[in-house]
């Protein structure tokens, strides 16, 4: 149940989404009012229940639109932008949602005197990187920055939860067919992080209890490969699936069809990400500008997926008990 209100109001772009909504939870809790700002207010009604009667109120707004984003930060003590796509599509491009659109956010902040700017981008945007993904997340970075020098900056691993877009593809995947995919062997090391400890770090850095300036990178408390992972998905799951190798080349080439459905599986883009590891740097490390940083213990893998896996279990959630089944 939600708190009594504060008399705050912080700004959330892309409060709908997968980290959306675990964001505006805590912050209903903590008693602030909390503008969702996302293109389709109608699809966010969802986050209504997730606070008292008017605490949450989604309106329309797009990063690409300045007029829109300055209506959604008015009178906001905070802004949170947590807006970024994994495939382009329409009038969503990486450029103008990653790149242009951060830049947006943060002139608009300097211009309304809002001094508290939180946002998300992900571990391996580089202005080098041959993903554009990656480049258009560095790109929002850098303007950021320079619009904003006392900005939190947060890049987490792949981020997992009951919404996820990782562990819920692939266990549907494993309800289907016989086999899955390990692209480039399936070496690629990711730091998974749940999705909660990253809605704790938003959240606290939206309340200035982040130290400002920084980039954090954020990774749960284990490396595992793509198959690692895979194989744990299965393991809770109950399910034996063979690992099939795609090399790259072939990786590369199907996500080249791939990418031309409405909601690609693949996309050349996500295969050239997949040649780098996904790993908390070691620079963050010694600078402390990780969870340990931020005094946040993050939760395991083993922790987490089994509360929302087991779903895919031959029998469902009431296969808790059953042994593992081919």
């Amino acid at each position: 149940m939600a708190q009594a209100l504060n008399g705050k109001l912080i700004t959330v772009f892309g409060g709908s989404g997968f980290i959306g909504r675990h964001v505006i939870r805590i912050l209903a809790e903590r008693g602030y009012s909390v503008r969702a700002a996302v293109r389709h207010p109608e699809l966010a009604e969802h986050l209504q229940p997730l606070g008292a009667v008017g605490q949450i109120m989604p309106v329309a707004a797009s990063v690409r639109n300045k007029k829109s984003v300055e209506r959604a930060m008015e009178g906001a003590c905070a802004v949170i932008n947590l807006v970024g796509i994994l495939y382009e599509s329409g009038a969503q491009k990486f450029d103008s949602v990653q790149a242009k659109g951060p830049a947006t956010v943060a002139e608009v902040c300097k211009e309304q005197g809002i001094d508290t700017l939180v946002h998300i981008s992900a571990i391996g945007a580089d202005e080098n990187s041959p993903a554009v993904y990656a480049k258009t997340k560095a790109a929002g970075e850098k303007a950021v920055l320079d619009a904003m020098p006392n900005a939190v900056i947060f890049r987490p691993s792949i981020v997992f939860g009951p919404e996820d877009d990782f562990f819920n593809r692939f266990g549907g995947m494993a309800q289907m067919f016989p086999t899955l995919p390990l692209i480039g062997g399936g070496h690629t090391k990711f730091q998974p992080v749940y999705v909660g400890d990253v809605a704790l770090a938003i959240a606290n850095a939206a309340e200035n209890k982040v130290e400002a300036g920084k980039i954090y990178e954020l990774g749960g408390p284990e490396v595992a490969t793509f198959k690692e992972c895979l194989q744990l998905m299965m393991k809770i799951t109950h399910r034996k699936r063979f690992l099939i190798n795609l090399p790259f080349p072939i990786a590369r080439m199907q996500a080249r069809f791939m990418q031309m459905m409405p909601k690609p599986m693949l996309t050349v883009d996500q295969v050239n990400m997949l040649k780098n590891d996904n790993v908390v740097s070691k620079d963050a490390q010694s600078d402390k500008r990780t969870f340990e940083g931020l005094g946040i213990e993050p939760h395991s893998m083993e922790a987490i997926l089994p509360t929302y896996l087991d779903k895919f279990r031959p029998h469902g959630q009431y296969d808790a008990k059953r042994p593992a089944k081919s």
